[in-house]
């Protein structure tokens, strides 16, 4: 499966909110942590907002916070909410699509099996296992180092 890249940004905004959780971030921090376009990860942040993943507020003291603990935040969840505008293939779109294979097609119920069997194991991560503290934290770790014999 692969992910449309509003969805991969979406998930390196709450991972980087899940690495500093007591201090709240900006939209124009992350972009520039990430090389993402600001305008862009703009609008990932309102939909992250409207999904009920992050707070957000203007000012001074303002910026970008989880609207809940990252632990119980699932990668399933904020998947499946931001990939929602997408159809994986055009069959399942809500108007069927102009598939010439419906109804006959047998290829349908494999993805559909495909599509949650990745989801569910997406739900068995939180955000906070995959939360990254950023460049400017410190807090990063090092990387592993894989032994070979």
């Amino acid at each position: 499966m692969r992910l449309a890249a509003f969805t991969d940004y979406g998930l390196r905004v709450l991972m980087r909110l899940a690495g500093t959780p007591d201090e709240p971030s900006t939209t124009a921090r992350i972009a520039e942590d990430f090389h993402i376009p600001y305008n862009h990860l703009t609008k990932v942040v309102q939909d992250l907002a409207r999904g009920g993943f992050v707070t957000t507020q203007r000012g001074a003291g303002g910026g970008i916070r989880l609207a809940r603990p990252a632990e119980a935040i699932t990668l399933g969840e904020v998947v499946r909410h931001l990939e929602d505008r997408y159809d994986m293939v055009e069959c399942f779109r809500a108007d069927g699509g102009a598939c010439l294979l419906n109804p006959l097609c047998r290829l349908k119920p494999q993805l559909v099996a495909a599509r949650e069997a990745f989801l569910a194991e997406l739900d068995k991560t939180s955000i906070a296992q995959c939360a990254y503290p950023g460049p400017a934290s410190g807090k990063a770790a090092a990387p592993a180092i894989l032994e070979t014999n």
